[in-house]
């Protein structure tokens, strides 16, 4: 069972200006990403990946720290817990309550990265929704 690889990438003054410079010269119209090939005509690249280029090329121009993990397609439950931000116990009971699916490798428990991304991405819009609704209420 792989673990999550982390690089950190730490940026200096330099690689600001370069990547604003990139920045300039890649972002197409509707602030689609476009990469050029050999015959110097720009072809956008697929949303997902130039989402996640500009965010980085936008983070190392304001000279911030840059962290990038890889996670694999299936995590231990020690890593689930860390993801979620909760002990492993506690993962182990969302897991027998139905929260979060999970299944048996021998007598290992696995989960999905998928699974427990969904879960933290549905965590945080019903933390939203309620703080939402709770300014709401304040407002009035």
């Amino acid at each position: 069972m792989s673990t999550p690889v982390t690089n950190r990438l730490l940026t200096t003054e330099e690689d600001a200006r370069q990547a604003e410079g990139v920045l300039q010269q890649i972002v197409g119209p509707q602030g689609v990403l476009s990469a050029g090939h050999h015959n110097h005509e720009m072809t956008p690249l697929p949303r997902e990946i130039g989402v996640l280029l500009q965010q980085v090329l936008q983070a190392v121009a304001r000279g911030s720290t840059v962290t990038v993990t890889a996670i694999p397609a299936e995590v231990t439950t020690v890593t689930a817990a860390a993801m979620v931000g909760v002990s492993r116990p506690t993962l182990m009971r969302m897991i027998r309550d139905g929260e979060l699916p999970a299944h048996k490798v021998g007598t290992h428990t696995r989960l999905a990265s998928a699974d427990v991304t969904a879960f933290i991405e549905a965590r945080r819009a019903r933390q939203r929704a309620a703080f939402d609704e709770l300014r709401s209420i304040l407002d009035d």
